[in-house]
């Protein structure tokens, strides 16, 4: 979806839709899904998280959509397009995205799950005794976990969001009346039931388990019809960050708002007769375009968890284990590894250790004084908020902002912060008005009767679960510098002051687009003058106006853009000289590409930068963020390697064209495949390696001549 061109008939600024752009995504990730050369379960793990996506955008964009029609705003987005406009777009997109589930979850995969044994029994297959076994298991395991709710009330209950929900006509035995309950489906049931009759991998869906012995609850009634049904609720409702009020409060009025918000999509099987469908959609209060009628069975990211449960490892890609970091000594201590120099470290391919160790270090070691860090998302069992509680317990000054505005992660967030305070830990809630999306630690040490600062940036979060799964870049350094500097930023957002005076690190919402948009400028000024100009960087995704507007002046200067984009790409250049001097691809593969590299060939000494910072107006304009300059000649040359290898990659990458679908990037049969996440694998192990024949030749004994 592109903008029409100015009245002057000049060069337009080419934008794609943000929504549009988004589904295109998730169409690669699908994508992946249809390759038959991978293997059953790593194809399965790929259609669930494409459903996870689509969840998560319904809640949020979707839900956002709605709520700007129902305002009556006529505000449009670069495209021009309304919120009504947009809805529509992507309402058909998005059916043809679920349409696509299906087919391939009907048509490939499950008959293939079905030949390897892992495909879900229905109770017309099975045996008596089979039958008989699962009966005892509903009355025993389920039925006393659910509780019938009668909806044809005055006050009828408002049924859990993304809960899969069986919904129930009865008929009065002596008066024949009809009504409608819905039975929830309790989460902490598993969707797979499993039983012994069933075989080894044996299973029936939970809903089908219900939905086949459901009589047991109603006894005297006869169940006419039922249905499984999914809502979907407005997940896009924000915190209104009042003067003097308490965040964690109204954080939690959020949550429960949630609970309760407007209905922006209803699943529901597609054999669901139509009046019953009618009946099921008013009572949740969804219209025809949100209802979607789905040929299967609902919510698919269940299916994912097949890829993690251990066995069938025949029907799984190969796993990679994380090598140690070459630039990390196991034998030395983290302060002593970081005051030899710079370390930078590339997980899932490096392993995330050292950079938990280094918390936990600094939460054991009787020199460090403070411990200072932004927690936005972190593990369920976070070994980085144990080790913070035992520093503060040992008396250390302890000092942590919880973004409790990171969201669907709020309330484990508020839970998080109390366990922390609980262990005398100085908590901050965020910046307000702003999400603190920082990734950052400042450790402070007396070393030989001064102060030294140790720092952490990082892409990534402090999660030690994702850092298995996505991929990021941490840097670990006692330069002086970039110590002030965190220092710096620690008492702007705790003290609540301007985010200025910094050295080297530049963060939003006050330094980073500013100048961002100064070394996009001055590479045109290079092309213009005719010199080599060029950009390459690493983000997940694009939608900021004056980023974008800059872009599109280098590139038709003469600038040599390349743009490895994960997800969201609202730009496409507007001249056929952009258009030449521009490439842009998105690498799907096994780990989630999540790390932001910018890089700008500067006349020939590359200025290299790492940021949790997208370039997106949100990240740019609404949230404290940092991009941080890797000085290290070494290690901003094994940053630019790791750019570089975004765009050799022929076997996963594919090109973003300029309406904002996808193509493979194309190979000739005579360009040798090179799948850049593979290589970089490689590296990783070779490093590895290396480090380790060092290390056995320096234990060997001196041989004198």
């Amino acid at each position: 979806m592109r903008a029409h061109p100015n009245q002057e008939g000049e060069s337009e600024q080419m934008y794609i839709n943000r929504e549009i752009s988004w589904l295109e995504f998730n169409q690669r990730v699908l994508n992946q899904a249809y390759r038959r050369e991978l293997p059953l379960l790593e194809r399965v793990k790929f259609l669930a998280i494409t459903a996870s996506n689509l969840d998560e955008f319904f809640q949020v964009r979707v839900g956002g959509l709605m709520l700007l029609r129902q305002s009556g705003k006529s505000s449009t987005d670069l495209t021009g397009l309304s919120p009504s406009e947009q809805l529509e777009l992507v309402r058909l997109r998005a059916a043809r995205m679920v349409a696509d589930q299906y087919m391939l979850m009907n048509n490939e995969l499950l008959p293939l799950l079905q030949r390897n044994g892992l495909s879900p029994m229905y109770t017309d297959d099975l045996s008596e005794a089979q039958y008989s076994a699962l009966e005892d298991h509903f009355l025993e395991n389920v039925a006393p976990l659910l509780t019938p709710l009668a909806m044809e009330v005055e006050h009828p209950p408002v049924l859990p969001s993304m809960s899969i929900v069986l919904g129930v006509e009865l008929q009065d035995g002596t008066t024949g009346a009809t009504r409608f309950v819905a039975v929830v489906l309790p989460e902490v049931l598993p969707r797979r039931i499993h039983a012994a009759t069933l075989g080894k991998d044996g299973y029936v869906l939970l809903e089908d388990l219900v939905s086949e012995f459901i009589g047991h609850l109603f006894p005297g009634e006869k169940i006419v019809q039922s249905s499984p049904l999914r809502v979907t609720r407005n997940g896009d409702i924000a915190v209104a960050e009042q003067e003097g009020g308490n965040f964690a409060r109204e954080m939690e009025e959020v949550l429960v708002a949630r609970k309760f918000s407007d209905c922006v999509r209803l699943e529901l099987p597609s054999d669901t007769p139509p009046e019953f469908a009618r009946r099921i959609a008013e009572l949740v209060g969804a219209d025809e375009f949100s209802t979607y009628r789905v040929p299967g069975p609902l919510r698919l990211v269940d299916f994912g968890k097949l890829a993690s449960e251990p066995g069938h490892e025949q029907l799984k890609v190969e796993s990679w284990s994380p090598a140690y970091p070459a630039g990390v000594n196991p034998d030395l201590t983290m302060f002593e590894n970081i005051a030899g120099g710079d370390i930078l470290i590339h997980n899932p391919f490096e392993s995330y250790e050292p950079v938990i160790r280094f918390v936990e270090e600094a939460a054991a070691d009787p020199d460090v004084l403070a411990i200072k860090q932004v927690l936005y998302r972190t593990a369920k069992k976070s070994r980085f908020i144990s080790a913070l509680c035992r520093a503060a317990e040992a008396g250390k000054q302890v000092t942590v902002l919880v973004e409790l505005k990171a969201r669907f992660d709020e309330s484990h967030n508020l839970e998080q912060a109390e366990h922390l305070q609980r262990a005398g830990v100085q908590v901050v809630y965020g910046v307000k008005g702003f999400k603190t999306h920082a990734k950052i630690t400042l450790v402070v040490r007396r070393e030989n009767g001064h102060l030294r600062r140790y720092c952490h940036f990082g892409t990534g979060n402090y999660n030690e679960d994702t850092a298995r799964l996505y991929s990021d870049l941490s840097l670990l350094t006692c330069n002086e510098h970039l110590g002030a500097d965190a220092s710096q930023f620690f008492n702007s957002v705790t003290g609540m002051t301007r985010l200025m005076n910094f050295r080297r690190i530049f963060p939003s919402p006050s330094k980073m687009k500013e100048r961002l948009l100064e070394l996009i400028a001055a590479e045109e000024q290079r092309a213009l003058r005719g010199e080599r100009a060029e950009i390459a960087a690493k983000m997940n995704s694009l939608n900021d106006p004056d980023i974008m507007a800059a872009l599109e002046r280098a590139s038709a200067a003469g600038v040599l853009i390349r743009l490895n984009i994960r997800g969201i790409c609202c730009w496409a250049p507007g001249t056929a000289e952009g258009r030449a001097n521009t490439q842009i691809v998105s690498i799907i593969d096994r780990y989630l590409e999540h790390a932001r590299i910018f890089t700008f060939a500067n006349g020939g000494s590359p200025l290299v930068y790492i940021a949790s910072a997208d370039w997106m107006r949100r990240n740019l304009d609404r949230r404290v963020e940092l991009m941080v300059p890797i000085e290290n000649r070494a290690l901003a040359t094994r940053v630019l390697s790791i750019l570089e290898a975004c765009f050799r990659d022929n076997v996963q990458a594919c090109l973003i064209r300029a309406d904002g679908t996808s193509a493979p990037v194309p190979r000739n049969r005579r360009t040798a495949p090179f799948a850049m996440q593979q290589h970089l694998h490689g590296v990783a192990r070779r490093g590895a390696r290396a480090r380790e024949r060092a290390g056995r030749q320096t234990l060997q004994p001196h041989k004198p001549k």
